[in-house]
């Protein structure tokens, strides 16, 4: 049996280490694991006990099981190992040996009984009552004679064995002296068994809390002849008690000294505490005093708008370390005071949270104060969010700010839909109210680091700092969840919409003018729109490129050719370079045809930037392969011999959770066999977002489909991936082509990467071989594909025929 620690280093947070406890047989089966496993491997514990380890293992090669990693480990070494998560990305962790035990090696046989007190050692005793603080006592009745153990003199502070008699013994009790003989005159009397606290004032002079305890133990005839029991000192916990009440009181004294609003809850609710500030707040706002123990929930069930936003904060708090909140209590047709709530969570001393606190100070006449009007000017007067002043000059700064060159953010542009129709309905008094409820709604589900702004009437925007894409959509979508399940009751009238948004990836080559970044957002959510409403599209930013009137001719242009299936497909061949391979090898390129038929049409370079701008790329991939498939199905006699046909995925595609579920359904009930069909995945979308890209390639496994990583080599990272992602094909990039044939450290570069492929059981494909030495020099190094005009020019996909063969009944393909 061997105990492995397995350390997982989070992407989203470097500082923050998830480390979990695995034991393992020899066997290769895992026998338990502690309760982080769910945190680090995305099982519970009770689901991976009897489970094999590669359940949770990348491949063969991450056996901690295999020589290179036994040895490594038993030498103190950690070594890093891809797992699979529960979810199914990979990630990469730690594993370094804590116990390594031979199954064989069994405890020796042992069993417990009880233990005969009657001929307990005095030792054994005088340690326990030192330890424990406790003493023996026996009263023989027919002598009257009262006997006590050491313990009972080390209470009492005296010399073991000092002569006293009972009557003395009772003048260290401070109270309850009449009490204690009328218990020990009844217990001899009715054998009726006692317990009394009480308060001792030692030889010493320093007070106790005990508990005297007794009962009887030796009966004759029905006449009771000894009693005896025990004298335990509590003093400790006396002090403990003392200690919380001085607490309770200094706390009570503190909140309720303050008009600021005092209240914690626990992770039901609860009002565990509050002041008496929040008290009279709350009875004003909802009509009834606050109740210890009562649960905000029901409390607030008649005040259903306030109940979910409270809910909202609360559970907020409790999820993170703190953050601050400006708002009233209540949003209510009244003038209520504006609050700056405080939140904090608590938690105990094993790291678990407990319940959560707010701290809210009155902010009222700072806000209607004469110093107040550079506020006014920066805050929409309904929601106070920011403004659309207030947010450009905050989007200008961070897009001039020195460290965005290894930093990537976002911008939200959100439009509610059929606001108007709304307005019209309800009345403008009503949706301010609405949107004022929104928006606090809205800051409560955004980062504490991020900007939320109401830029117009129902227009908002929200800045995302310092964010992934993917972390980026997902922010966006489940803000875009919130606003379409958020209901305002108000009179009667029962608000609720949807609204479209446009998510623009900011890079390190982002537009420097706020004006321009913010007309990009507003065409995506214009694009969400026009395609159907409550959705996202999102695109990346990008520098000033061609007049907004010929973006919008080439975007025309797209829809059309998008709309109509009018792409035009081109195929280029893939060349076995090292062997003889018999089948066709194809990568699938796509045109845009021109508006005119004497045009000509549109390259990838032209297009593909307008295309992700207005979050058609992904519509474009889908396009491509659904038009191929079409193509090829109508081509039975190219079945035998197509063996590898390729696409080219966007970014937006790749980030796509539904892409693998696409193309189950395309490759449904046609000729061709679905590991025909190869997606290739670029390395730099591999490098920025390696856990998507994994869920991504396993997920397409599971249809049948293979992958390729496209552009290896363009990193230091491209050689990690080869070895790590699990693709079947690396297809090298351009750059490490193009001085191949005189230059060695490109050659050492390029063989170093074919031999981490080869080693990982993969495929490796050359690019972009333009003349003879390139080729020569691919040939030589082992490389088992080419492609490139040297071997291959692009040609329509309709000039890909079958082989001509004459048989005596006519000619088939050709």
């Amino acid at each position: 049996m061997k105990e492995f620690f397995i350390r997982r280093y989070r992407s989203d947070n470097p500082l923050a280490v998830c480390r979990t406890l695995v034991r393992i047989d020899d066997e290769g089966v895992v026998i338990s694991a502690d309760h982080n496993a769910e945190a680090v491997l995305g099982y519970d514990a009770s689901e991976l006990e009897g489970q094999p380890v590669y359940r949770i293992l990348a491949a063969r090669q991450d056996d901690p099981f295999a020589p290179a990693n036994r040895h490594r480990m038993e030498s103190g070494d950690p070594v890093l190992i891809t797992f699979r998560h529960k979810e199914g990305f990979f990630f990469t962790a730690s594993l370094s040996l804590r116990v390594n035990v031979k199954d064989s090696d069994q405890a020796a046989s042992a069993y417990i009984s009880l233990r005969d007190t009657t001929a307990m050692d005095h030792q054994l005793v005088r340690l326990a009552e030192s330890s424990a603080g406790f003493g023996f006592w026996e009263l023989n009745v027919r002598n009257n004679n009262l006997t006590w153990t050491d313990g009972f003199y080390t209470l009492l502070e005296l010399r073991p064995g000092t002569d006293i008699t009972p009557e003395q013994a009772l003048f260290y009790c401070q109270s309850g002296q009449n009490r204690i003989r009328a218990f020990f005159r009844r217990c001899v009397r009715s054998g009726q068994s006692f317990s009394i606290s009480f308060d001792l004032l030692t030889a010493k002079q320093q007070h106790r809390r005990v508990e005297l305890t007794g009962k009887a133990i030796e009966r004759e005839n029905g006449r009771i002849h000894k009693i005896g029991g025990t004298l335990v000192d509590h003093t400790s916990a006396m002090h403990s008690e003392q200690a919380l009440r001085q607490s309770e009181q200094l706390l009570t004294a503190t909140a309720n000294a303050t008009n600021d609003l005092v209240a914690s809850v626990d992770r039901q609710l609860n009002l565990v505490y509050f002041n008496h500030a929040f008290s009279r707040q709350f009875a004003h706002t909802f009509g009834q005093l606050p109740r210890p123990g009562g649960n905000l929930t029901e409390m607030l069930q008649d005040f259903p708008n306030e109940r979910r936003l409270i809910e909202r904060l609360w559970n907020r708090a409790l999820e993170r370390d703190s953050f601050v909140v400006e708002m009233p209590l209540a949003q209510q047709n009244r003038d209520l005071p504006v609050y700056e709530f405080h939140y904090q969570r608590v938690i105990n001393e094993h790291g678990e949270v407990t319940g959560a606190v707010h701290v809210g100070k009155d902010i009222s006449s700072r806000l209607n104060h004469a110093s107040s009007r550079e506020y006014r000017t920066l805050h929409d007067p309904i929601t106070g969010l920011m403004n659309r002043k207030a947010f450009a000059d905050r989007l200008r700064r961070l897009i001039k700010s020195p460290r965005r060159e290894n930093t990537t953010d976002a911008l939200l542009y959100l439009d509610l839909d059929d606001f108007h129709h709304v307005n019209n309905g309800a009345g403008s008094g009503t949706c301010d109210r609405y949107l004022r409820e929104l928006a606090s709604n809205l800051g409560v589900r955004v980062r504490q680091r991020d900007a939320l702004a109401r830029l117009s009437g129902d227009t908002f925007a929200l800045l995302i700092e310092s964010c992934p894409e993917s972390q980026a959509r997902k922010i966006a979508d489940s803000i875009l969840e919130l606003i379409g399940n958020f209901e305002f009751d108000w009179q009667g009238h029962q608000l609720q919409t949807t609204a479209s948004g446009g998510l623009l990836i900011l890079t390190a080559h982002t537009p420097d003018d706020p004006e321009q970044l913010l007309s990009q957002a507003a065409d995506l959510c214009h694009t969400a729109k026009t395609s159907g409403r409550n959705r996202i599209h999102a695109a990346q930013a990008v520098a000033p490129g061609p007049e907004e009137g010929v973006a919008g001719t080439l975007v025309e242009q797209i829809r059309s050719a998008l709309d109509n299936n009018h792409l035009i497909l081109e195929y280029q061949a893939l060349r076995p370079v090292a062997s003889v391979t018999w089948g066709d090898h194809i990568e699938i390129l796509s045109r845009i045809p021109g508006k005119t038929s004497g045009q000509p049409s549109l390259q990838p370079a032209e297009f593909l930037p307008i295309a992700e701008r207005f979050d058609l790329a992904k519509r474009l991939d889908r396009q491509v392969i659904r038009q191929t498939v079409q193509w090829l199905t109508s081509q039975p006699l190219l079945e035998p011999r197509l063996k590898y046909c390729g696409f080219n995925l966007s970014l937006a595609s790749v980030l796509d959770d539904t892409f693998a579920e696409f193309m189950a359904s395309v490759l449904t009930d046609i000729p061709f066999a679905a590991d025909c069909f190869c997606l290739e995945i670029r390395e730099s979308h591999a490098t920025q977002y390696p856990d998507d890209v994994a869920v991504l390639c396993d997920a397409l496994h599971r249809v049948g489909c293979r992958v390729a990583l496209d552009g290896a080599g363009a990193s230091v990272e491209s050689y990690s991936l080869a070895a790590r992602l699990p693709v079947d094909i690396i297809k090298l990039d351009r750059r490490m082509m193009q001085h191949l044939h005189d230059d060695p450290v490109q050659q050492v570069m390029v063989e170093a990467l074919h031999k981490i492929a080869e080693a990982s059981g993969k495929t490796t494909v050359a690019t972009f071989i333009e003349d003879d030495d390139t080729l020569r020099k691919v040939r030589t190094l082992g490389i088992h594909y080419g492609q490139g005009y040297r071997l291959y020019r692009p040609r329509p996909l309709k000039e890909l025929k079958p082989v001509a063969v004459d048989l005596s009944t006519g000619r088939i393909g050709g």
